[in-house]
């Protein structure tokens, strides 16, 4: 395909565009998730302590074909109380002969038998568990490491069925050298602080998901809604040069302080047609995939604030 200059801001139904020095695809007017696979936004951030109900977050991040792999709802379980809740009822001696002395051990009389004394403890409630979501959506908060191998795991991923084989990674501090058609700008005004990216091949489809790293929630919000151009196809481990100057799909999304785009096209090379249905999985599956790993950071760590008290 002839470059040429940058394709103007609708990308039409099929949700797909043009990367490299031609210019490339936008979402259509309306749908600021999406430059090709139309994506929805997670909800907003729930009260404490309710943890997000993290299935319908999944489903809302990907309107576009509704079929996202559910996730599993963490339990928040709550530790029972300490020791003795509300008080202790005494205990009294009850007799057969009511207000009549007993002969004591010198045979002599006594008086009633007194009540036992007995000691109370208040009812208490330990505080929630922390918040899974809040916790991903503040640098103060989400402290764990991240690296490739962390956000990244295992050499291949499997989406409802479907396996991608990973091909290769890498990470940068400087966002914008990874990310081009205005994306750079985008995620450097905003403050993005890392970009990790990995690209998953099958059956002729390659696709590389970039994950932006933010201070704030808002900022990667931000970064989400002016997104446009697109993250730069990676290659390597086998994989040649893919999606330059041709007709690829790309998508972005946000959650938490994240902010994560995904360009697939065909790994040889070669552009994608209007009818081309496998790219587009691929473009959803992996980015199921990277919302799936952002979200269980956030599990992990809450897991281990929660055990630390």
């Amino acid at each position: 395909m002839t470059e040429g200059p940058s394709q103007p801001h609708n990308p039409g139904p099929e949700g797909y565009g043009y990367p490299g020095p031609g210019g490339y695809g936008h979402p259509a007017p309306g749908d600021q998730q999406s430059f090709g696979p139309a994506y929805g936004y997670p909800p907003q951030q729930p009260q404490r302590p309710q943890e997000p109900d993290w299935s319908a977050l999944a489903d809302r991040t990907q309107a576009g074909n509704r079929r996202r792999r559910k996730l599993l709802f963490i339990g928040g379980g709550v530790l029972g109380a300490a020791a003795i809740a509300g008080i202790v009822a005494t205990a009294v001696i009850a007799t057969g002969h009511h207000n009549q002395p007993q002969p004591g051990p010198t045979g002599q009389a006594t008086g009633s038998a007194q009540p036992t004394p007995t000691t109370s403890f208040p009812a208490v409630t330990p505080p929630p568990p922390p918040n899974p979501l809040a916790i991903i959506s503040s640098a103060k908060k989400d402290t764990a490491p991240i690296t490739p191998d962390n956000l990244f795991p295992g050499a291949r991923v499997t989406i409802q069925g479907r396996t991608y084989d990973k091909a290769t990674t890498d990470t940068t501090s400087t966002c914008s050298d990874v990310a081009a058609g205005g994306l750079g700008t985008v995620l450097a005004d905003n403050g993005c602080r890392r970009m990790l990216r990995a690209t998953y091949t099958r059956g002729g489809v390659a696709v590389t998901v970039g994950v932006a790293v933010f201070d704030t929630k808002a900022a990667a919000d931000a970064a989400n809604n002016q997104a446009r151009g697109y993250v730069q196809p990676l290659s390597g481990g086998g994989v040649a040069a893919f999606c330059h100057g041709v007709a690829c799909r790309m998508s972005s999304n946000s959650i938490g302080r994240y902010a994560y785009f995904t360009t697939a096209g065909l790994a040889g090379g070669g552009a994608l047609t209007s009818a081309d249905t496998a790219a587009l999985q691929a473009g959803n599956d992996v980015s199921t995939f990277a919302f799936n790993e952002i979200v269980q950071r956030g599990r992990d760590q809450a897991a281990t604030s929660g055990q630390n008290g």
